[in-house]
């Protein structure tokens, strides 16, 4: 049985991050590749990462633009929070999942093939 169930949850939204967020799970691209867009864009302004986001031609651009975007709605709607204001606090892409398939080769041997993916995260602050 759980103790102080009540006391340890208050506590616990008390010392939760307030900060706007979006997170895309299970996207099918190797997190290190996302690494490399993600480098770009932290610490920059909201309008400027998008911008970057933009004309950045890397497979993981689109997902994380559209995790972007989504962290700026959430900021909005649910914070009150001005677009012009924000500026990407954090940003990382976690592993995910790997997904584990063989190739067939000569003489009966068989290759693994990792298909890997990863969970990616924005997290937007105000500008100070």
């Amino acid at each position: 049985m759980a103790t102080r169930s009540r006391e340890k949850s208050a506590a616990r939204k008390a010392n939760a991050d307030k900060r706007p967020r979006a997170i895309a799970k299970y996207i099918r691209i190797p997190s290190r590749k996302v690494h490399i867009v993600l480098d770009l864009i932290r610490g920059k302004s909201a309008g400027q990462a998008l911008a970057i986001l933009m004309n950045t031609p890397k497979a993981a651009s689109p997902i994380v633009q559209k995790v972007l975007l989504s962290a700026i709605a959430n900021a909005e709607n649910n914070l009150d929070l001005s677009r012009e204001t924000l500026i990407v606090a954090e940003c990382f892409a976690n592993q995910g999942p790997t997904l584990k398939r063989f190739h067939p080769r000569s003489r009966g041997q068989a290759f693994s093939i990792k298909k890997r993916s990863s969970h990616i995260t924005v997290i937007l602050d105000q500008a100070k």
